[in-house]
C-alpha cells in the first residue's frame, strides 16, 4: 500500500490528549457565549415591549429551554456548526419550539403572553445567537489561520486528485483540515484490506477524520471504507469533484440507497435582474447626488495639476461581449495609452492584465486618486448607462479578452461592475488564475445577497487600498 506522507509546517496539528483539552475549550466557550447570547436577546426583548413583556420567570424559563433544545438540535457539534445555513435554520427551530413551550406552559398556568412580545423575544434571541456564532466562528477561522484547532487527518485519493485536494487545503488557510498522511486506494487488494490499511495509519498518526476522494474509490469500496471508520469514531468527509458552486446552493437527499446532491439554479433575470437594476439605479443615483462636491472639487485639482481632460474614457467589454466606455477622473498624462509598449518590460500584472507598480505615466494626483479608488467613482455614471452594474466582474479590455480562456467568456454573461469579487479579495495582489475563479465564481453563484455581501467588503478593502497601484 503506497503512503505518502504530507505534514506542512505552518499547519501541523497537536497531540491528541492536546486537541482534546483545545476541543473542550472550544465547546465550553461556544456554550458560554450563546448563554450570554440568548440572555443578552431576551433582555433586550423585555426593555423593548416594555409593559408587554411576559414575567421574567416566563423570560428566564423561555432561555433555558432554547439552550436545552439547541444542545438537542446538535449545534454544539464541530461538523455542524460549520455550516451556517444549517446552523441558523436550526436556531430558528431551537426557538420557535422553545416559544411554543412556553406559550402552552403560560397556558395551562394561566398567564398571559402578549403575542408581540414573544415574537419580539424569538426574534432579537434568534438574531443574538446567530451575531455571536458568527463572531465565533470568524475568530475560530482566524485561529486556524495560524495552526490551532486543524483537524489530523488521512487522505484516501490518488496522486491527482490528492495534488488537488491537497492545493485547496493550502489556498484555504480557514480549512480546519491538516492532511498528515496520504494513502493510493488503486494500490489496495481490496475493500477490507484498504479499511484495515487506513485504520491501522489512522492510529499511527493520532488523525481524527479522514478525507476522500470520492472520484479515486469505486462504490463498493467507498462504502466498505466510510462505514468501517464511522463505526471506528473517525470523522469522514467526502471531497467532490465539483469547485466553486456555494455551499448555500446544495442539498443532499436520499436518492433510492445512493445519496444525490442536488444544487439550485440561480436565475439572473426576472424579478431578480429587476431588483438587481432597481438597486443600482438607487445607488448610483443617491451617490452622485452626495458626491457632487467631491466630483467638482477632483475636476479642479486635476485641472489645476495637468494638462488634458477630467475624465478618461476607455474602451472596455460589457454584457455578452458589447463595448462600452468606461469613465474614470483621468489619473495618467495625455496619450498614456501611446507610451503604454514602453512599459510592456515592466509589467506586474498576471496573464494579460496590465500593471506596473511605479507608472511613470500616473501623474501626482493621479497616484493619489488611485491609491484611494476615487478615480472609479465616474463609474456610476456608466451604471445610470446601463452599461455597468455595482456589483460585477471587472471591466476587461479588448486586449485582454483576446487572451481569454474558453471558459472566461462565462464572465460576459453578466455586466461588469464598480467593485467585485476580485476587487475585495486583493486585486493586483492575485494571480491570473485566482482572478479567473473569483469571477467564474460571481457569474455562477449571483445573487442580491452575495452582491449585499461584497459592496460591504468594498470599504474596507478601498480603505485599506488593497491591491491598489
Amino acid at each position: 500500500m503506497m503512503s505518502i506522507t504530507f505534514s506542512p509546517a505552518d499547519r501541523s496539528p497537536a497531540d491528541a490528549s492536546s486537541r482534546t483539552r483545545v476541543g473542550d475549550r472550544r465547546r465550553l466557550l461556544v456554550v458560554a457565549s450563546d448563554f450570554a447570547a440568548v440572555g443578552l436577546g431576551v433582555s433586550a426583548a423585555r426593555v423593548l415591549t416594555g409593559s408587554l413583556a411576559p414575567p421574567a420567570s416566563i423570560s428566564v424559563l423561555y432561555g433555558a429551554v432554547l439552550l436545552v433544545l439547541m444542545s438537542v438540535f446538535r449545534l454544539y457539534h464541530a461538523r455542524l456548526a460549520t455550516d451556517r445555513r444549517e446552523e441558523r435554520s436550526r436556531i430558528a427551530r431551537a426557538a420557535v419550539l422553545s416559544l411554543l413551550a412556553v406559550g402552552l406552559l403560560a397556558a395551562v398556568s394561566n398567564t398571559a403572553i402578549d403575542l408581540r412580545a414573544g415574537l419580539a423575544m424569538l426574534a432579537a434571541s434568534v438574531g443574538a445567537v446567530a451575531g455571536e456564532r458568527e463572531v465565533l466562528r470568524r475568530w475560530f477561522a482566524s485561529r486556524r489561520r495560524v495552526g490551532h484547532g486543524l483537524w489530523a487527518s488521512i487522505l484516501v485519493a490518488s496522486e491527482v486528485d490528492g495534488a488537488r485536494i491537497r492545493s485547496s487545503i493550502e489556498a484555504d488557510k480557514t480549512a480546519p483540515y491538516v492532511v498528515v498522511d496520504q494513502i493510493d486506494p488503486s494500490s489496495a487488494v481490496d475493500a477490507d484490506g484498504l479499511l484495515s490499511t487506513v485504520l491501522a495509519l489512522a492510529e499511527e498518526r493520532a488523525a481524527q477524520g479522514v478525507l476522500i476522494a470520492e472520484g479515486s474509490l469505486d462504490g463498493e469500496s467507498a462504502n466498505v471504507l466510510v462505514r468501517g471508520l464511522l463505526d471506528n469514531d473517525l470523522h469522514v468527509d467526502l471531497t467532490s469533484t465539483l469547485s466553486d458552486i456555494s455551499i448555500e446552493r446544495l442539498a443532499a437527499r436520499s436518492f433510492g440507497p445512493s445519496i444525490a446532491t442536488r444544487i439550485a439554479p440561480r436565475p439572473r433575470g426576472g424579478w431578480r435582474g429587476r431588483s438587481k437594476r432597481a438597486f443600482d439605479l438607487a445607488i448610483a443615483v443617491s451617490s452622485l447626488v452626495v458626491l457632487a462636491p467631491l466630483f467638482a472639487v477632483v475636476a479642479v485639482v486635476i485641472k489645476a495639476t495637468s494638462d488634458g481632460p477630467v475624465f478618461f474614457e476607455q474602451e472596455r467589454v460589457g454584457r455578452w461581449g458589447e463595448s462600452f466606455g468606461l469613465l474614470k477622473f483621468r489619473s495618467m498624462v495625455v496619450g498614456a495609452e501611446a507610451l503604454r509598449h514602453e512599459l510592456d518590460g515592466h509589467n506586474e500584472g498576471a496573464g494579460p492584465l496590465f500593471k506596473v507598480r511605479c507608472d511613470p505615466r500616473v501623474t501626482r494626483v493621479g497616484r493619489f486618486l488611485r491609491k484611494t479608488s476615487i478615480d472609479e467613482l465616474p463609474q456610476l455614471i456608466n451604471v445610470l448607462r446601463n452599461e455597468m452594474s455595482l456589483i460585477g466582474p471587472r471591466p476587461a479590455l479588448l486586449s485582454e479578452m483576446a487572451e481569454w480562456e474558453a471558459a472566461l467568456h462565462g464572465r460576459l454573461m453578466v455586466k461588469p461592475g464598480i467593485t467585485g469579487m476580485w476587487q475585495v479579495s486583493g486585486r493586483s495582489e492575485l494571480s491570473f488564475d485566482e482572478y479567473m475563479r473569483l469571477d467564474l465564481y460571481y457569474v455562477h453563484n449571483w445573487s442580491l445577497l452575495v452582491d449585499l455581501a461584497i459592496l460591504a467588503r468594498t470599504v474596507p478593502a478601498v480603505l485599506r487600498s488593497d491591491g491598489a497601484y
